[in-house]
Order: structure tokens, then sequence, then C-alpha cells
């Protein structure tokens, strides 16, 4: 290189590389916090998370219909789109470290005015010019702006694959819990229906014994009102298994009706675990995907600090172009045809400080504030597993107290029809103990359903339904 000015104007951003460095914060992850002790320890074991919990149900259409949620569910489809997105918007972002190459051709022809080009005849002034090249353009990214971006949508794509698992928690979560509620208004149902069936047994009775001469009207108008009071619930319960189908439904991707047929026949819910493994209490804040996005977020917040304060300082660009020009095509690859272009650039916005403070004033309020996510999805996780680790407990105490209540209104009502058929007592005391009959197991259904729902709940805020291992 024989052009000392050149060769200098090389040299300078090459000095300036080796003493460059990225501005701004450099990101070092927070320290977990140490969660204490869960509450009902005597409900949890720290063997791992079950990851896919609803296997432990045993029930092969439940498995299906999770599967078929994993893989069509619309939302499930959005995220991986927006994750798909950041990924792109991240291999974008690398080439920024690059030069940017650009080749470009181009042919011209031009006639100048008579005025333009006086006492020159129409055809000579024409002019005709055909040129080629390749051209680069590369930001030196001596103060590291374009590295902190590079970093941002780094720990930005990140967080996007963070939230789409924590969306696959939620979608998971969301089907089984409609599962099994499910099956918990079918089993209501059943009990209404059986019940029904048994007060038309008791009305027929009591019109025998009226027509008979040994009942009365008043017996048979109760017995009429007790019956239609059942009936009254079976409409009710019937549009509440229909809403819950067709969200399965939707929940799986399909039409609302396209389950009516496979989930119309009633399944028992499933037996509950007395323990449910936990992990230890520390494994949850490394598990929980909400957490790693937020955390993520704050990384992005950081970088973004960089990015603003990179602009306190000078931005040198190169520039370089190799091309051919010419009046002809044959002449247009000859050797005087050559053009070349080496240009260093210098951008620096001293004069508009205030400005550029101001948006790392910006910058820093939002990592303010992503720091303060941060400790706040840590909060809520931590009171979300331990609400419904006291509400799975609770669950399940009441429910051991509304068998024996099922149990003994069970033996009070078939008492209390052995004792109207040989007189001892009037039947009033018998629709009295059957009305406390379907009241008993309307509450078992519904608190067995309440558990199962419970148990999903503590499933979810443990992060069930992704693993680490599949999102490495």
């Amino acid at each position: 290189m024989h052009n000392p000015t050149l060769r200098n104007l090389l040299l300078l951003p090459l000095t300036l590389m080796l003493a460059a460095c990225a501005v701004g914060p450099d990101y070092r992850t927070p320290e977990l916090p140490a969660p204490q002790a869960r509450a009902e320890p005597e409900l949890v074991t720290a063997e791992p998370v079950e990851v896919e919990f609803w296997q432990r149900f045993e029930d092969p259409l439940l498995t299906q219909l999770v599967e078929d949620a994993l893989g069509a569910n619309h939302d499930l489809r959005i995220g991986l789109a927006r994750y798909d997105r950041s990924r792109a918007l991240l291999r974008q972002s690398r080439q920024d470290l690059r030069p940017g190459v650009n080749a470009e051709a181009g042919a011209a022809h031009q006639r100048f005015s008579a005025d333009q080009m006086p006492g020159v005849s129409r055809t000579d002034r024409d002019s005709e010019s055909f040129d080629a090249g390749v051209s680069a353009f590369w930001e030196l990214d001596f103060f590291g702006r374009v590295r902190r971006g590079v970093e941002a949508q780094r720990a930005e794509a990140e967080a996007s694959a963070a939230d789409l698992r924590a969306l696959q928690v939620v979608v998971v979560g969301e089907l089984v819990d409609h599962y099994f509620q499910l099956r918990g208004v079918q089993e209501q149902l059943r009990v209404a229906r059986a019940n029904a069936d048994n007060q038309r047994e008791s009305l027929r009775l009591v019109n025998a014994r009226l027509e008979a001469g040994r009942g009365t009207e008043f017996d048979s108008v109760r017995a009429r009102a007790q019956l239609e009071n059942t009936l009254s619930r079976i409409p009710a319960l019937e549009g509440e298994v229909a809403a819950r189908v067709h969200r399965i439904a939707v929940l799986t991707g399909k039409e609302p009706g396209a389950l009516v047929a496979t989930l119309e026949r009633p399944t028992p819910l499933p037996a509950l675990p007395v323990q449910v493994a936990t992990g230890l209490p520390g494994d949850l804040l490394r598990r929980r995907p909400d957490i790693a996005a937020a955390e993520r977020r704050l990384e992005v917040a950081s970088a973004r600090i960089g990015v603003a304060t990179a602009d306190l300082y000078p931005r040198f660009t190169l520039t370089g172009l190799l091309g051919t020009q010419a009046a002809s095509t044959g002449d247009l690859f000859g050797r005087d045809s050559e053009t070349r272009l080496v240009a260093l650039g210098v951008d620096w916005s001293f004069l508009d400080r205030e400005r550029v403070r101001a948006r790392m004033a910006a910058a820093d309020a939002d990592s303010d504030a992503n720091l303060a996510h941060y400790e706040q999805t840590i909060l809520l996780a931590l009171e979300e597993t331990e609400t419904a680790l006291a509400r799975y407990a609770q669950a399940l105490r009441e429910r051991e107290h509304l068998v024996d209540a099922a149990e003994a209104s069970a033996e009070a009502a078939r008492q209390a029809r052995v004792r109207f058929d040989v007189g001892v007592i009037d039947f009033l005391q018998v629709i009295d103990a059957e009305r406390s009959l379907l009241e008993a197991e309307d509450s078992l259904a519904r608190s067995h359903t309440r558990s199962a729902t419970a148990l999903v709940g503590l499933y979810r805020a443990l992060a069930g339904g992704w693993s680490l291992r599949e999102s490495a």
C-alpha cells in the first residue's frame, strides 16, 4: 500500500479496536433466595417433580388429549411463532457484527438539451454510462454498541423460549383441570339422575298407598316437589358438561363439538396421591419458566443500558467500494475503468449529550423495573406453590369427612325408608333423609373434583408440563 494517508486511515480504527471495550454494565445473574421449608411437610417428598404428571393418573384418553394439545393448541402455535421470530431477529442482529456487502450494476442513457450543449449536434448530445461494483459497510464496534444490541436480542430470544415453556405449562394445566372438572360434573349428574330415579320410585309408592287408603295427599305433593327439585338440577349440569367438552376440544385445536362423542361416556375421577413429589424448595425457582423469562428480560434491560451509553462515544464506520465504470459495455471491464474507494466515517453526537443521557436514564429505569418484576415473579411463584399445597391438603381433609358424611346419609336414608314402610315415621322424614343423601353425595362429588383440580394447580405451580432436559 503506497498511499500513506490511506494506510494511516486504516491503521487508526485497528489501533482503536485494540483498546475497544463494551460500555455499560456487564450483566450478572441475581442470586436466587433460599426458600424456607414448605408448609404441609407430610404432603411432599423431595423426589424430582413429575414432568408428565398426567401420566400418573393412568387415563389413556387424558394422555391423548394432552398430546393433542401440545401439538395443535393455537396459543402454543402463536408462542412458537413468536419464539421463531425472536430467533430470526437474533440472527439478523449478529449480522451487524460483520460488514454488510452489496453488489450493484447499472446502465444509463442521457440526452442533453441544446441549451446545455450549444452548437453540438443532436446525436453528439447523447451520453451512455455503465457501471458495476461491490460495496461494503462496516460499523467498527469499538465501544460495544452493536455487541450490546446482540446481547439484548440473545436474551430476548431466551426469554421468548421461556415464555413458550410457561405457556405449555398453562395449556397442559388448563386442559387437565377442565378434564377433571368434566368428570366431576358428570359424577354430579349421575348422582342427580340416580336420586331422581329413587324419588320417582318413592312417588310411585306414595301414590299407591294413597290409592289404597293408607297415605295422604300431603305425602304425595311433598314427594313430587322433591322429585321436581332434583330434576331441576339436571339441565344446569348437562349445560356444564357441554361447556367443559367444548373447552377441551378448543384446547386441543379442534372445533367445539369435535369431542362430544369421545367425552360423553363418564369415567370416575382418579385416585389422588397422599404425597406429591415436589423436589427441593430451591428447585422450584430454577424450574419455573416465568422466572427464567423475567430474569432474561432483566438482562435485556441491562444490555440496552450499554446500547444507550455507547451513544456518548464516537461511532466509526468503514466503507469500501470496488467497481468499474465506462461509457460502453466493451470498456466496462478494461484496466482503466476500475474504481475504488475506502473511507472512514466518524459520527459523534457529543453536541446532543442531553438527549443521550435522557435515553440512558430511561434505560436505567427500565432495568430497575425489570429487576422489581423479576423479584416479584419469584415471590408470586413461592406464594402460588405454598397456596396450592395448602389447598390440596385441605381438599384431601375435607373429602375424608364428606366420604363419612355420604356413607352416614346413605344409611340414614335406607333406615328412614324401612321405618316408613313399617309405619314408625311419616313420609316427611323419608323426604328429609333423601334430600340429605342427595346433598351429601353431591358435596362429595364436588369435593373430589376440588381435590383433583387442587392437585392440578399444585403441578402447575411446580411447572409440571415441561422439563429442563427438553428445553436445553
